[in-house]
């Protein structure tokens, strides 16, 4: 049952991967092209910080801090209770790691992420396919937590 979830994950950071590649061969030389005029552009940017563009140029600390992460959600993934009530949950997990492990992927060999969607109908920063996981399985992890998971009462003696 394990092995489902590497492979997703592995399948996941992937598929970042490759469209980061498309949007440097693509779209590094041209900075920016429109995609839905008014709507959504494919910009090209050197994410250098965090969301927002905050603590730009803390390169290690945002890789430690995500292996730290990354080693935290492995282990919360392998404690939880191998029952399908946990479904939705360990795919959260799987979802934030995968964003987490891509974009730390772009900052270890690259020294900046690679961020090439942009809404431009509201002021929005540039992200990218890893974000978009982080972001999903953060809103669906909090949902899990807030809404749907219990806990159990428990007996008195």
């Amino acid at each position: 049952m394990m092995f489902l979830p590497l492979i997703v994950t592995i399948l996941l950071i992937a598929i970042d991967q490759i469209t980061k590649y498309i949007a440097l061969i693509n779209l590094k030389p041209i900075s920016s092209t429109v995609f839905i005029k008014g709507f959504m552009d494919f910009t090209f940017v050197e994410n250098r910080g965090a969301a927002f563009g905050i603590l730009e140029g803390q390169r290690w600390f945002f890789v430690v801090i995500t292996v730290i992460i990354s080693v935290a959600i492995i282990y919360a993934f392998l404690k939880l209770p191998n029952k399908k009530e946990y479904m939705y949950l360990r795919v959260s997990l799987v979802l934030i790691l995968s964003g987490a492990i891509g974009n730390v992927i772009d900052r270890f060999f690259r020294g900046y992420v690679v961020d090439f969607f942009e809404f431009t109908f509201i002021n929005w920063p540039v992200f990218n396919v890893a974000d978009i996981y982080v972001v999903v399985g953060t809103i669906l992890f909090a949902f899990l937590l807030l809404f749907v998971i219990k806990e159990e009462p428990k007996l008195k003696k």
